[in-house]
Parts: structure tokens; sequence; C-alpha cells
């Protein structure tokens, strides 16, 4: 008896993906950050209860919530600034234990701004930038200087290199802060609210700046209220509540067809103020 030999392609085509096999034209999203029933505490008080997200590489996440929902504490926890203690957390293919040559590896990959610039006075804001690369990564001065310059172009404050922090705007310090972490050469950008300590003319800079880089393709997951720029600007909103992801979803579908009662009540209070 003859087989279709058209029948017979789809038969192993099927196979195969059920294999899991990757074909050409079926080429999964690789996962940079992991985590998998990720659970935090600060004694008593369970913050974080079974968190379970995947987050490939180039996607935008944009991770909202009332105050105390463990959204900065999940973040924090991706490059170790603050610790797990039940579940995997997995960063470009490293696990984050207690071992430091992992935790050191995962921050080399990792840049962080956070709502407060963390500028050190002290340094100009070139000397800012190049600190970590000569430091961590041991660059010379020239190439860290040379690095440096190109970020600070690339987020508008060129001129500002030799000034030193405390003659900048909080908008530009906010700049300079991403700029920084840019010096490093990150694969994955995390803010936690950085907006949230600017006057409400100078978010516009920064969140422009967050713009450019989502659209040439950096891997950010953002904790913001800035709903505007999620609409723009994700391919996931996740909303958290009580250490909870309680939904995730699309833009479009997230702010106008929210599936759980609490999403609808934290969309109503943010959305009508």
């Amino acid at each position: 008896m003859t087989k279709d030999p058209d029948a017979i392609t789809d038969t192993v085509t099927e196979a195969e993906l059920r294999a899991g096999h990757n074909l050409d034209h079926e080429v999964a999203p690789e996962d940079v950050i992991q985590l998998i029933g990720m659970n935090k505490w600060y004694g008593d008080f369970h913050v974080l209860r079974d968190i379970n997200l995947n987050v490939h590489k180039g996607e935008r996440i944009v991770i909202c919530g009332p105050s105390g929902s463990g959204k900065s504490t999940m973040i924090r926890c991706i490059n170790r600034l603050e610790e797990h203690q039940a579940g995997q957390i997995i960063v470009d293919g490293v696990e984050l234990t207690n071992d430091l040559k992992n935790i050191d590896k995962i921050r080399r990959e990792v840049g962080m701004c956070f709502q407060h610039f963390n500028l050190f006075p002290h340094l100009t804001i070139l000397e800012n930038c190049t600190l970590a690369p000569m430091w961590v990564r041991k660059e010379s001065k020239a190439e860290a200087e040379e690095r440096a310059m190109h970020y600070l172009e690339r987020v508008k404050i060129p001129e500002q290199a030799h000034k030193f922090p405390g003659q900048l705007s909080g908008g530009q310090q906010q700049r300079v802060a991403i700029a920084r972490s840019l010096c490093m050469q990150p694969k994955i950008m995390l803010f936690d609210e950085p907006t949230s300590a600017l006057d409400p003319e100078m978010i516009k800079e920064v969140l422009d700046t967050m713009v450019q880089l989502a659209e040439e393709g950096m891997t950010m997951l953002c904790v913001t209220h800035e709903m505007g720029f999620a609409k723009t600007v994700a391919d996931r909103v996740i909303f958290m509540a009580e250490g909870q992801i309680v939904e995730e979803n699309e833009p479009h579908e997230f702010f106008n067809n929210p599936q759980e009662e609490r999403t609808q009540e934290f969309l109503s209070q943010i959305i009508g103020h």
C-alpha cells in the first residue's frame, strides 16, 4: 500500500514538533530570564508567592500594581539585590544561587536603573560612567571613556560629561544613570520606577530614552505607573497584587479587556487620575 508522500511529511513534521525539534521555520524564542516557583519572605511576611515568568530575548515587559505588591522586590531578585528563598531564577542560562561567581556573571549582563539615580556625587558624569567598565571589565581608561561618550550621546547629554551630578536636573541625572548601565553593555535592563522621583516636565525625556532602547531591541523589565509608556512600548503588561502575578497580557487586551477584578479596579483608579 503506497502512502501519500505529503501525509508522511505532515506526520514527520508533527512528530518532530511533538519531540521538541526546532525546524527552520519554527524557532522558539530564547528565554533570557526564567522565574520558576519563586518565593521570598521578609521574616514572616510572604512578599513574593510562587512567581512564574519567562522573558524572551528582546521582549519588553512592563510590571504594574499597587504599592507593596512586590513589583520592585521581584526585579531586584533578578540581579540578587534581594535574595529569594525558594524556587529558581535563571538569567541567560545561569542560575542565581549563593555562588558569588554566578552572581557576578549575572550582574555583568543585567543593568539596573533605580528610582533614585545613585550616582556618585564626587565624580564627574564621565567618571560615573567609566568606573565599572574599568574596574569590572578591566577596560583601559581610553576605551571606557570612548564608550561612555557614545552612550552619553545616545541619551542626548554628551555636553554634560565633565559636570558633577549636582549640576544636572533630575531628568538629566536619570539619563546619566541609564547611560552608566549601558556602558557595561548589558543584555538585559531592569528599571525600577525610573520616573517616579522626577518632576512631570522631566519624565518625557527619560521615557523617550527608554523608548529608544526598546526600539533597538533591548530586553527590558520596567516597574512603572506610566501607562502610556506601557501601551507604546510593552510586548506584555504584568499586573501584580499581594506578591502574586494576577494577570498578564499584550497591552491592547490588558487595557481594554482586563479579566481579573483586581486588575479592573487598579486600572480604573490609575487611568481615572
